[in-house]
């Protein structure tokens, strides 16, 4: 189909029979047949009138196309012979230029070449020139002369570095250099006869000639600067190496100032007499400063190596104060560019600390120490000394900064001692005061004393020392770990460490157990928090420790054990508070498993042991939460691990409530929806501001009481039929255990026998225990009862929710 038609004679599927049925659809129209006929007839005459048209036209389409591509074919013949005509003429015009310019590039080459000559020729002649005025004035001594015009017959002397090869330019290559060793030795010469090794400085001062001396020391081989540096520091420092020798009173660390007021003098005499003769740039004053720094380390390290026994703290500690002094003099003075680092970069001034550990060192120092959480979560840098010069004097203390470490563990166990002595002086801290279970004073104590050591120990140190002090933290931090906190644990009656619940859970008949007083209890919220201080405080130490100390050390840094000591005395903070409750609703849940509950005849308000358990429970939990207000996240915990204690403790003793009647069963599911109600609001049981409780905390609740309440309702199902009562139970406990089993047909009172053949039924109708077991029992409260008990149960659900 090349055009679009709608005439069916044009489609594909053309049918002929389905066209003639259509022009004829009935016999009646077969009356108009001719009409059609002749339509048709005429139709294919004017198809054929427009075919003959058509292939009359395309006859002569052959013919004009081959005329056409002979005309194309010439013309591009034509506009070929152009480009060659082109071609060719660019080639006559290309060769034509070159014989044109060829006598032009010759004389270019020469013009190059003679200037070239003309420049060599004027260096060769410099160079004569200046060889021979050199060596003349290098005779006469005239160095004022000979730094401009050496440095000058240097750089001439660098174009001639390709003729070498040239005798001439080699013999003046070799005069230069014999000139320039000549100028050193005579240079060396001069400044050995004005400043003599072993006699006294000349009176006359530094000469003009020197100072010359110098600036072509600059421009002669760097050794012979060196070594003019070297003789006249070793000379002006001679007299200090008489001075203080180390047979010398002046020598001992207690006149260590007069090193210093003595080099402070030379400096100011340098300057004034030999200050011009040496050029600024070659830092004279700060050099000698630098080797007598390097002279008295190594003076003060001998010194004190031979009388290593007579160092004290306070000795050893004032050297190093008026040495770093003197470092920090020095680092205002002079730049550090003549050390052997060579310059010094201005290092990055870090962002002031907000490290509540360690404060500002340069401000002043605070008694106390404030934790700050948002302060935690900025970035620390380590801390770059500004100094360049620190630890070029005082590195030599070093070695002997034991007897520091030394002092600092005799002060820290005079401290702890002192902690302990005024906690049994002062007592436990008071109960009824709006910071109860505040921190105990002497934590923080502690810790800025802890401060005061690390900065004075990273100004002497930050090597070795550093990682002994850090050894001496910790030994101390589990010492008040151990000696002030858990030392101050109350301990509970019948154990020796306090740490154990199975004393507690020794039922005997009308025992009394001793509960915590008032003050014990917070005393024990007290020390928690004081515990959780510790354990953040020493994250933050550690952290500061690793900046203070060098990075090859960081690693040797580790308070994990110390955080982890502190971790236990809040474990067993909570233990002691959990115990000290569930022991105190021990005697009510005996009473409850001692009740005859086969004789109960009607279901009443809770009975006595819950009221019991509910006072106590009123009694301690508002005075545990006001006490760990500033610790919620270990309040927390205190009612989690409560809740796991006593809810398996409550399931235990109902089980020992046998046998029970079907009243006895309902009074018990009347008290244990009571127990869950109150332990679901236990965290804000008699607060004011009422809280939700953690989903955690609640969770853990409902799954335990929820099964208490299952087991209390398969004891008030009927035992008849056998294998309704047997699919209930599993359908309700979702236990597979038959000593659960077992324990139910003792609360429900069955005879041995029914028990025998009811555990073989049990045993057989046991299924696979589902994956999902726990959601089941809890989901199945909402389960149908079976229909012989569906109405006591309803009955008995609506008691309670109209009690409650």
């Amino acid at each position: 189909q090349v055009f679009p038609s709608q005439d069916p004679l044009d489609r594909a599927d053309f049918n002929a029979v389905e066209y003639i049925n259509a022009l004829f659809p009935t016999e009646q129209s077969l009356a108009n047949i001719d009409e059609v006929v002749n339509k048709i007839r005429l139709k294919i005459r004017r198809l054929d009138d427009n075919i003959r048209t058509v292939v009359r036209g395309q006859t002569n389409v052959g013919q004009d196309g081959r005329q056409a591509l002979e005309e194309a074919q010439k013309a591009i013949q034509q506009l070929f012979g152009k480009i060659k005509d082109i071609k060719d003429k660019a080639e006559k015009s290309e060769q034509m230029v070159k014989e044109i310019t060829r006598d032009i590039k010759q004389l270019d080459h020469a013009k190059r070449h003679l200037t070239t000559s003309i420049t060599t020729l004027n260096h060769l002649h410099m160079l004569a020139g200046g060889v021979d005025s050199l060596e003349a004035m290098t005779r006469r001594r005239q160095y004022g002369e000979v730094a401009n015009l050496l440095q000058g017959v240097v750089n001439v002397l660098e174009h001639f570095n390709k003729y070498m090869g040239i005798p001439q330019i080699r013999q003046l290559s070799e005069r230069v250099k014999a000139a320039q060793n000549e100028l050193g030795q005579q240079i060396l010469a001069d400044f050995e006869e004005a400043f003599p090794s072993q006699g006294t400085k000349r009176t006359g001062g530094p000469s003009n000639v020197l100072r010359d001396a110098c600036l072509v020391a600059n421009v002669l081989d760097p050794r012979i600067k060196q070594e003019i540096i070297k003789k006249f520091i070793k000379q002006h420092l001679s007299e200090y190496l008489v001075l203080f020798q180390e047979n010398q009173d002046v020598a001992w660390l207690d006149k260590i100032d007069r090193r210093y007021a003595w080099i402070k003098r030379q400096l100011v005499d340098y300057e004034e007499k030999y200050g011009r003769m040496f050029p600024p740039e070659w830092c004279m004053t700060e050099r000698i400063a630098v080797e007598f720094c390097h002279v008295t380390r190594a003076e003060l390290s001998k010194i004190m190596r031979t009388r290593a026994k007579e160092i004290e703290v306070k000795l050893l500690l004032f050297a190093i104060q008026r040495t770093t002094n003197f470092e920090g003099l020095l680092a205002k003075r002079f730049s550090g560019c003549t050390l052997a680092d060579g310059a010094v970069k201005k290092p990055e001034v870090p962002p002031p600390s907000t490290n509540p550990f360690l404060e500002d060192e340069t401000g002043a120092e605070t008694d106390e120490i404030v934790i700050e959480k948002s302060d935690t979560d900025k970035p620390k840098k380590p801390k770059v000394p500004d100094n360049p010069f620190h630890g070029i004097v005082s590195k030599c203390f070093e070695p002997h900064l034991y007897v520091y470490i030394e002092s600092q563990d005799k002060n820290l166990g005079e401290l702890i001692d002192r902690f302990v002595a005024d906690f049994k002086a002062q007592g436990p801290p008071k109960p009824n005061v709006d910071e109860g279970g505040a921190v105990l004073p002497s934590c923080a104590d502690l810790f800025v004393y802890y401060k005061k050591c690390m900065v004075q120990c990273s100004q002497l140190s930050t090597g070795e020392p550093m990682i002994a002090l850090t050894t001496i933290f910790q030994k101390y931090l589990r010492e008040y770990a151990w000696k002030i906190l858990s030392g101050n644990l109350p301990k509970t009656t019948s154990s020796s460490g306090g740490l154990t619940i199975t004393s507690l859970l020794k039922e005997k008949e009308g025992s009394e157990v001793a509960k915590f007083t008032l003050e014990e209890l917070c005393l024990i919220c007290s020390i928690l928090s004081t515990a959780e201080y510790c354990l953040a405080t020493t994250q933050q130490l550690e952290e500061k420790l690793k900046e203070k100390v060098d990075a090859s050390l960081m690693e040797r840094i580790n308070l994990t054990g110390e955080m982890d000591t502190f971790s236990i005395v809040i474990s067993n903070s909570i233990q002691l508070l959990v115990q000290d409750l569930d022991a105190a609703c021990d005697p009510a849940l005996t009473a409850m498993s001692k009740m005859q509950w086969q004789n109960v005849e009607h279901v009443g308000d809770q009975s006595p042991y819950v009221t019991s358990v509910i006072l106590h429970i009123k009694q301690n939990v508002p005075i545990i939460r006001d006490n760990l207000a500033s610790t919620r996240k270990y309040f927390t915990q205190f009612c989690i691990k409560f809740a796991n204690s006593f809810i398996p403790k409550f399931i235990n003793h109902l089980f020992k409530c046998k046998p029970i009647s079907m009243v006895g069963a309902e009074q018990l599911l009347l008290d244990t929806h009571s127990l869950k109600m109150v332990l679901l609001d236990l965290p804000s049981i008699g607060s004011q501001v009422v809280r939700k409780a953690p989903a955690s905390y609640t969770k853990i609740v409902v799954k335990g009481m929820t099964r208490a309440e299952m087991i209390l309702k398969v004891v008030m199902a009927p035992h008849e039929p056998p294998v309704v009562f047997v699919d209930n139970y599993i359908k309700l406990l979702a236990d597979c255990s038959t000593d659960t089993f077992q324990k139910i047909l003792d609360m429900k009172g069955l005879k041995r026998s029914e028990q025998s053949s009811m555990l073989d039924l049990f045993r057989l109708r046991l299924p696979a225990p589902p994956p999902g077991g726990d959601s089941a029992g809890s989901l199945s409260l909402s389960a149908p009862t079976p229909e012989q008990e569906s109405s006591r149960i309803r009955k008995l659900e609506k008691l309670i929710k109209k009690r409650l």
